[in-house]
């Protein structure tokens, strides 16, 4: 704790050494999270690492939109790539209709996000 707050970095740093089978099931929120707080560049580390053992559409999709606000088009064209190739008919509607998400403005930021890196 740092004058009464908890130092969320260090937490989650102790948290990712302590039992590593278990945090890779986790590792897309703890990515998720640090996007959501505002550090994507922090956000990468985890998420690639969840991709490593799981390469799901949701891992895919979480690296687009952190690269593609960081304008690494590119990766972020990568990762939309794999979207596609996991779900060819994936959509950016459907994600609106289903994301759990209920802030329209973050919504809205990650959908331009995605968008940006080539998905429709």
């Amino acid at each position: 704790m740092i004058g009464g707050v908890v130092d969320r970095d260090a937490m989650v740093e102790q948290a990712l050494h302590r039992k590593p089978v278990i945090v890779d099931e986790y590792l897309l929120n703890i990515g998720i999270a640090y996007y959501l707080a505002g550090k994507p560049e922090e956000a990468i580390a985890p998420l690639k690492q969840y991709l490593s053992r799981y390469p799901n559409i949701l891992g895919h999709l979480a690296l687009a939109v952190v690269y593609s606000e960081l304008g690494r088009e590119a990766e972020a064209q990568v990762e939309a790539v794999e979207v596609l190739r996991i779900n060819p008919n994936y959509s950016l509607e459907i994600l609106k209709q289903r994301s759990p998400d209920k802030d329209p403005a973050r919504l809205e930021r990650i959908i331009m996000a995605l968008r940006k890196a080539g998905l429709k």
